[in-house]
């Protein structure tokens, strides 16, 4: 990495404050980029979920595991609820999404309310184990209600196909009968999965995110606080495959605490720590144990910290600092927060992290635990910061009233905050091909075809806010 004309600026940068100049470039297609990290976590796209309760469940995990992310579960979960989870995920196909399952005796209203967890929008009817119709988002019909069963309301499966058929025949398979979803069974007619025409596409484009077993990976999340150690070892034998010890401020004593003794268990799976900005901070956690740190304080949109505090710093420079002080260890940084465009991905790859950890644009998702709304502007979730009051109070759920009376009086962060569906891109994997194109074809007009490559290769520009507004898209014209 190097600034236009060796000119260093003396001050820190966030993303919107750069620019990358165009290199001579040999790439010939986006497509001889290769995106994955070598931080350990066996990432193929640069993108980790952040361990936020509004967005990293279940769903998200295997989904963006399967397109080659990593979804870090939140502390906040108990230990058995996230072993279940963590065995989800370990169990679901690398190929075939997993679909919502109704019977024929559901009500038409029960399958209204669960297709939206799903991008695909279709519930799959079984009986006695097998696929026998399918019930579409919205269905609307002078004989259907909402207390309708679903055996009445179903329609034939017009594609039915083996599980481990070759995407590219489900594809051209869908595209003959002029459909968009295929259920994929076993050898016994029973459903393994569905792949839409565009699922059996991405199927050719991204590799999964899988451990020795050929499983999808999955990381999870301790706080400092409890036992730490016991927590931890208890994820990893439940298979989580990346523990990570968080807390908004990881430059103190307990963390490093917390964080030695999780490193000193020896659990086998890479350990990332954070949050911390500075260099001295990446060296502390590093020396601690972490393999991986955690870089930001305050940009994310959740979060009200540098408000309340003014504590925080830019997010480029911060990361950019982290990382180099990282590298000299031989470990990693991941950039924690800021991104809003796939930009700041390709910038915080450029600045030197292995991978860009995003929240609440995420948060918008088909695949993210909030139940679906609807109001006059459209569809939205609800999201809310992980230090916010609803957060805070969910974490003290435990401890007697006082205690939770108290530590409500004191919150950084949104504990409400309407995240619209984007109607372009409603599925997580509609943003992650979103970003994944924007970062690949950073790496070509780079000149590179690795993400450290990217790193290597870049060179950037510093901007005015009146240069960076005039990259934006206008769509309506000048």
């Amino acid at each position: 990495m190097r600034f236009l004309d060796g000119h260093e600026p003396d001050h820190d940068l966030t993303y919107d404050d750069l620019f990358i100049v165009p290199n001579r470039s040999a790439a010939t297609s986006r497509f001889d980029v290769d995106l994955a990290s070598t931080d350990g976590t066996g990432t193929t796209i640069p993108l980790v979920v952040a361990n936020m309760t509004a967005i990293a469940g279940k769903r998200m995990a295997e989904t963006v595991a399967r397109r080659g992310g990593l979804v870090v579960l939140p502390q906040d979960v108990p230990l058995d609820a996230a072993a279940q989870t963590i065995g989800f995920v370990k169990s679901r196909d690398l190929v075939a999404d997993t679909p919502v399952v109704m019977s024929p005796n559901d009500l038409m209203a029960q399958a209204q309310s669960l297709i939206p967890k799903r991008a695909h929008g279709a519930a799959v009817v079984v009986d006695d184990g097998r696929p026998v119709g399918l019930v579409a988002r919205n269905v609307t019909g002078h004989d259907i209600d909402m207390f309708t069963d679903l055996r009445s309301a179903m329609t034939p499966i017009p594609v039915v196909l083996p599980a481990g058929t070759d995407p590219r025949t489900v594809f051209d398979t869908l595209t003959d009968a002029n459909a968009e979803l295929a259920v994929l069974v076993d050898d016994d007619g029973a459903l393994v999965g569905v792949l839409t025409r565009t699922g059996a596409l991405r199927a050719g484009i991204y590799r999964p995110n899988v451990d020795a077993q050929g499983r999808l990976r999955v990381a999870a999340a301790v706080g400092i606080n409890g036992d730490v150690v016991g927590k931890a070892r208890g994820l990893v034998e439940a298979g989580a495959d990346v523990i990570v010890v968080d807390t908004a401020h990881g430059h103190q004593e307990k963390m490093l605490t917390a964080l030695a003794a999780v490193a000193g268990a020896d659990l086998g799976v890479p350990i990332a720590a954070g949050n911390v900005v500075s260099e001295r901070g990446a060296l502390d956690l590093i020396d601690a144990g972490a393999t991986i740190v955690k870089v930001g304080v305050g940009p994310g949109a959740m979060c009200t910290t540098r408000m309340m505090t003014g504590v925080g710093r830019p997010q480029f420079s911060a990361v950019a600092e982290c990382a180099a002080a990282a590298r000299e260890r031989g470990a990693h940084v991941w950039a924690d927060g800021g991104i809003r465009h796939p930009r700041d991905v390709a910038l915080a790859v450029a600045a030197g992290a292995s991978n860009a950890m995003v929240g609440s644009w995420f948060a918008g998702t088909y695949e993210s635990p909030g139940d679906l709304h609807t109001d006059t502007s459209g569809e939205y979730k609800v999201s809310f910061g992980m230090a916010s009051k609803r957060a805070v109070a969910a974490r003290s759920a435990t401890d007697n009233a006082y205690d939770q009376a108290r530590k409500g009086l004191f919150e950084e962060g949104i504990s409400s905050s309407r995240i619209r569906i984007d109607p372009e891109h409603p599925s997580v994997e509609d943003l992650i091909d979103h970003i994944c194109s924007g970062v690949r074809s950073t790496a070509t007009y780079t000149g590179a075809t690795t993400l450290q490559e990217m790193h290597e290769k870049v060179v950037l520009g510093v901007q005015s806010a009146a240069g960076f507004a005039e990259g934006r898209p206008l769509p309506g014209g000048w």
